[in-house]
Protein backbone atom coordinates (compact mmCIF):
# COMPACT_ATOMS: atom_id res chain seq x y z
CA UNK A 1 0.00 0.00 0.00
CA UNK A 2 1.49 3.10 -0.08
CA UNK A 3 -1.76 3.27 1.49
CA UNK A 4 -0.85 5.88 -0.43
CA UNK A 5 -0.06 4.62 -3.27
CA UNK A 6 -0.04 1.29 -1.14
CA UNK A 7 -3.24 0.83 -0.90
CA UNK A 8 -4.50 3.14 -3.57
CA UNK A 9 -3.25 -0.04 -3.40
CA UNK A 10 -4.08 -1.08 -0.06
CA UNK A 11 -5.02 2.00 1.98
CA UNK A 12 -5.52 5.60 1.37
CA UNK A 13 -7.71 8.32 2.46
CA UNK A 14 -8.44 11.91 1.78
CA UNK A 15 -10.93 14.48 1.95
CA UNK A 16 -11.90 17.58 0.67
CA UNK A 17 -15.07 19.84 1.29
CA UNK A 18 -17.83 20.27 -1.38
CA UNK A 19 -17.60 23.65 -3.53
CA UNK A 20 -20.87 25.65 -3.46
CA UNK A 21 -21.80 26.31 -6.83
CA UNK A 22 -22.98 29.67 -7.34
CA UNK A 23 -24.82 31.20 -10.30
CA UNK A 24 -24.54 34.51 -12.53
CA UNK A 25 -26.69 37.09 -12.56
CA UNK A 26 -26.85 38.75 -15.46
CA UNK A 27 -27.09 42.63 -15.64
CA UNK A 28 -29.51 44.70 -17.98
CA UNK A 29 -27.02 46.30 -21.27
CA UNK A 30 -28.38 49.55 -20.68
CA UNK A 31 -26.33 49.81 -17.46
CA UNK A 32 -23.14 51.83 -17.40
CA UNK A 33 -19.87 49.99 -18.17
CA UNK A 34 -17.95 49.64 -15.03
CA UNK A 35 -14.48 51.85 -14.71
CA UNK A 36 -11.46 49.76 -14.56
CA UNK A 37 -10.06 49.70 -10.78
CA UNK A 38 -6.45 50.81 -10.62
CA UNK A 39 -4.56 48.10 -9.19
CA UNK A 40 -1.73 50.45 -7.99
CA UNK A 41 -1.19 49.53 -4.19
CA UNK A 42 -3.90 47.05 -3.88
CA UNK A 43 -3.12 44.16 -2.38
CA UNK A 44 -2.42 40.89 -4.73
CA UNK A 45 -5.39 37.99 -4.06
CA UNK A 46 -4.35 35.91 -1.32
CA UNK A 47 -3.40 32.03 -1.90
CA UNK A 48 -5.85 29.97 -0.12
CA UNK A 49 -3.02 27.97 0.88
CA UNK A 50 1.08 28.65 2.60
CA UNK A 51 3.32 29.34 -0.31
CA UNK A 52 5.94 26.96 1.57
CA UNK A 53 4.32 24.52 0.86
CA UNK A 54 5.62 24.75 -3.08
CA UNK A 55 8.71 24.06 -1.36
CA UNK A 56 9.36 20.89 0.58
CA UNK A 57 13.26 20.83 -0.03
CA UNK A 58 12.84 24.33 2.27
CA UNK A 59 10.55 22.55 5.08
CA UNK A 60 13.35 20.56 7.16
CA UNK A 61 12.83 21.87 10.68
CA UNK A 62 13.12 18.83 13.35
CA UNK A 63 10.31 18.33 15.69
CA UNK A 64 9.99 18.63 18.95
CA UNK A 65 10.34 15.32 21.50
CA UNK A 66 6.55 15.42 21.64
CA UNK A 67 3.89 17.66 20.01
CA UNK A 68 0.01 17.88 20.21
CA UNK A 69 -1.90 18.20 16.52
CA UNK A 70 -5.55 19.14 16.90
CA UNK A 71 -7.49 18.38 13.99
CA UNK A 72 -11.11 19.90 13.35
CA UNK A 73 -13.08 17.99 11.01
CA UNK A 74 -16.70 18.05 9.69
CA UNK A 75 -17.21 15.06 12.25
CA UNK A 76 -15.73 17.05 15.29
CA UNK A 77 -12.45 17.64 16.63
CA UNK A 78 -9.50 15.41 17.65
CA UNK A 79 -6.26 15.53 18.64
CA UNK A 80 -3.12 13.51 17.98
CA UNK A 81 0.02 13.00 20.31
CA UNK A 82 3.44 12.53 18.42
CA UNK A 83 5.90 11.00 20.34
CA UNK A 84 9.51 12.36 18.22
CA UNK A 85 11.48 9.37 19.52
CA UNK A 86 9.11 6.51 18.09
CA UNK A 87 9.95 7.64 14.16
CA UNK A 88 12.01 10.83 14.32
CA UNK A 89 12.04 11.08 10.23
CA UNK A 90 8.45 10.52 9.90
CA UNK A 91 7.44 13.02 12.98
CA UNK A 92 9.76 15.55 11.31
CA UNK A 93 7.56 15.52 7.92
CA UNK A 94 4.78 15.49 9.84
CA UNK A 95 5.57 18.33 12.06
CA UNK A 96 6.82 20.63 8.70
CA UNK A 97 2.63 19.41 7.11
CA UNK A 98 0.96 20.85 10.05
CA UNK A 99 3.40 23.87 10.33
CA UNK A 100 2.25 25.04 6.70
CA UNK A 101 -1.24 23.85 6.89
CA UNK A 102 -0.66 21.23 4.41
CA UNK A 103 -4.20 19.47 5.50
CA UNK A 104 -6.28 22.27 6.19
CA UNK A 105 -9.47 21.75 3.86
CA UNK A 106 -8.10 17.95 2.85
CA UNK A 107 -10.70 15.79 1.99
CA UNK A 108 -10.48 12.12 3.79
CA UNK A 109 -10.24 10.33 1.20
CA UNK A 110 -10.22 6.08 1.83
CA UNK A 111 -12.40 4.96 4.74
CA UNK A 112 -12.52 1.37 5.13
CA UNK A 113 -14.67 -0.26 8.33
CA UNK A 114 -12.37 -2.38 10.54
CA UNK A 115 -9.25 -1.62 8.51
CA UNK A 116 -8.21 2.65 8.62
CA UNK A 117 -8.58 6.22 7.45
CA UNK A 118 -6.65 7.37 5.63
CA UNK A 119 -5.59 11.33 3.87
CA UNK A 120 -3.26 13.27 2.75
CA UNK A 121 -3.91 14.60 -0.73
CA UNK A 122 -3.94 18.65 -0.66
CA UNK A 123 -7.21 19.83 -1.54
CA UNK A 124 -4.70 22.26 -4.24
CA UNK A 125 -3.57 20.23 -7.15
CA UNK A 126 -0.56 22.57 -7.28
CA UNK A 127 1.07 21.43 -3.64
CA UNK A 128 0.24 18.02 -4.14
CA UNK A 129 2.07 18.01 -7.16
CA UNK A 130 4.90 19.87 -5.40
CA UNK A 131 5.01 16.49 -3.17
CA UNK A 132 4.58 13.89 -5.63
CA UNK A 133 8.37 13.27 -5.29
CA UNK A 134 9.36 14.46 -1.95
CA UNK A 135 10.30 11.12 -0.60
CA UNK A 136 11.58 10.49 3.30
CA UNK A 137 13.75 7.67 4.15
CA UNK A 138 12.00 4.92 6.57
CA UNK A 139 12.13 4.57 10.13
CA UNK A 140 12.94 1.49 11.69
CA UNK A 141 9.96 0.41 13.93
CA UNK A 142 9.30 -0.24 17.79
CA UNK A 143 5.87 0.20 17.97
CA UNK A 144 3.01 -2.01 16.55
CA UNK A 145 -0.26 -0.80 14.36
CA UNK A 146 -2.11 -0.51 17.22
CA UNK A 147 -5.88 0.89 16.86
CA UNK A 148 -5.37 4.99 17.08
CA UNK A 149 -1.52 4.99 15.63
CA UNK A 150 -1.25 7.57 12.99
CA UNK A 151 0.73 6.23 10.47
CA UNK A 152 2.78 7.13 6.95
CA UNK A 153 1.30 5.54 4.19
CA UNK A 154 4.27 3.67 1.61
CA UNK A 155 4.22 1.78 -1.82
CA UNK A 156 7.87 0.26 -1.19
CA UNK A 157 10.62 1.25 1.02
CA UNK A 158 11.94 4.87 1.47
CA UNK A 159 8.59 6.11 -0.76
CA UNK A 160 6.77 7.86 2.27
CA UNK A 161 5.64 11.66 1.23
CA UNK A 162 2.83 12.93 2.47
CA UNK A 163 -0.36 10.64 2.72
CA UNK A 164 -1.08 9.21 6.12
CA UNK A 165 -3.59 6.73 7.92
CA UNK A 166 -5.05 6.29 10.90
CA UNK A 167 -5.76 2.51 12.19
CA UNK A 168 -9.46 1.58 12.99
CA UNK A 169 -8.26 -1.74 15.02
CA UNK A 170 -5.21 -3.36 15.65
CA UNK A 171 -3.57 -4.33 12.51
CA UNK A 172 -0.39 -5.99 13.72
CA UNK A 173 -0.12 -7.18 10.44
CA UNK A 174 1.20 -4.35 9.10
CA UNK A 175 4.55 -4.28 11.74
CA UNK A 176 6.23 -6.71 9.08
CA UNK A 177 5.72 -4.59 6.24
CA UNK A 178 7.39 -1.22 6.56
CA UNK A 179 4.33 0.96 8.73
CA UNK A 180 5.99 2.97 11.16
CA UNK A 181 3.47 4.73 13.70
CA UNK A 182 4.89 7.92 15.07
CA UNK A 183 1.74 9.15 17.20
CA UNK A 184 -1.57 8.02 18.75
CA UNK A 185 -5.14 9.74 18.68
CA UNK A 186 -5.93 10.80 22.22
CA UNK A 187 -8.46 9.84 24.80
CA UNK A 188 -11.89 9.63 22.85
CA UNK A 189 -10.68 10.83 19.62
CA UNK A 190 -11.08 7.67 17.77
CA UNK A 191 -15.12 8.24 18.85
CA UNK A 192 -14.79 11.00 15.74
CA UNK A 193 -12.35 8.93 13.70
CA UNK A 194 -14.80 6.17 13.48
CA UNK A 195 -17.28 8.37 12.23
CA UNK A 196 -15.94 9.79 9.03
CA UNK A 197 -18.11 8.65 6.20
CA UNK A 198 -16.91 4.96 4.85
CA UNK A 199 -19.29 4.33 2.51
CA UNK A 200 -17.57 4.33 -0.69
CA UNK A 201 -14.91 1.97 0.87
CA UNK A 202 -12.18 1.33 -1.23
CA UNK A 203 -13.68 3.19 -4.26
CA UNK A 204 -12.26 6.34 -3.47
CA UNK A 205 -8.92 5.22 -2.05
CA UNK A 206 -8.24 3.78 -5.76
CA UNK A 207 -9.26 6.90 -7.39
CA UNK A 208 -5.85 8.56 -5.64
CA UNK A 209 -4.96 10.15 -9.47
CA UNK A 210 -7.86 12.29 -10.46
CA UNK A 211 -7.98 13.33 -6.89
CA UNK A 212 -4.26 14.15 -7.17
CA UNK A 213 -5.01 15.95 -9.96
CA UNK A 214 -8.75 17.75 -9.75
CA UNK A 215 -8.20 18.55 -6.04
CA UNK A 216 -11.53 19.73 -4.23
CA UNK A 217 -13.16 20.88 -7.40
CA UNK A 218 -13.18 16.52 -8.71
CA UNK A 219 -13.81 15.73 -5.22
CA UNK A 220 -17.15 17.49 -4.94
CA UNK A 221 -18.16 16.05 -7.92
CA UNK A 222 -17.12 12.38 -7.93
CA UNK A 223 -17.31 11.96 -3.83
CA UNK A 224 -19.03 14.85 -2.51
CA UNK A 225 -19.78 13.11 0.98
CA UNK A 226 -16.08 12.51 1.85
CA UNK A 227 -15.57 14.33 5.35
CA UNK A 228 -12.95 17.13 5.24
CA UNK A 229 -10.54 18.23 7.74
CA UNK A 230 -10.96 22.20 8.37
CA UNK A 231 -7.46 22.62 10.10
CA UNK A 232 -4.66 20.41 11.35
CA UNK A 233 -2.44 22.70 14.04
CA UNK A 234 0.06 22.56 16.14
CA UNK A 235 -1.30 23.24 19.93
CA UNK A 236 1.13 21.81 22.33
CA UNK A 237 5.04 21.11 22.37
CA UNK A 238 7.53 19.32 24.41
CA UNK A 239 9.96 22.16 26.04
CA UNK A 240 12.92 21.93 25.12
CA UNK A 241 16.01 20.38 27.07
CA UNK A 242 17.96 22.88 28.92
CA UNK A 243 21.56 23.26 27.96
CA UNK A 244 23.49 23.56 31.19
CA UNK A 245 25.59 26.08 31.51
CA UNK A 246 29.64 26.29 31.57
CA UNK A 247 30.99 27.31 34.87
CA UNK A 248 32.45 31.19 34.88
CA UNK A 249 35.99 30.52 34.99
CA UNK A 250 37.97 32.03 37.84
CA UNK A 251 40.24 35.13 37.27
Amino acid sequence: MRFSKLLASTVALGFFAPLVAWSQTSFPSSAPAAKPQSTTGSTATKSPYDRMLLKPALLKDKAPDTFQVKFETTRGEFTISVTRAWAPVGADRFYNLVKHHYFDNARIFRVVPGFVAQFGISAYPPVTAAWHNATIKDDPRNQSNKRGTIVFATSGPNTRTTQLFINLKDNSFLDSQGFTPFGVVDGNGMNVVEMFYDQYGDNAGLDQEPIEKGGEAYIAQKWPKLDTIKSATIVATSAPTATPAKPTAKP
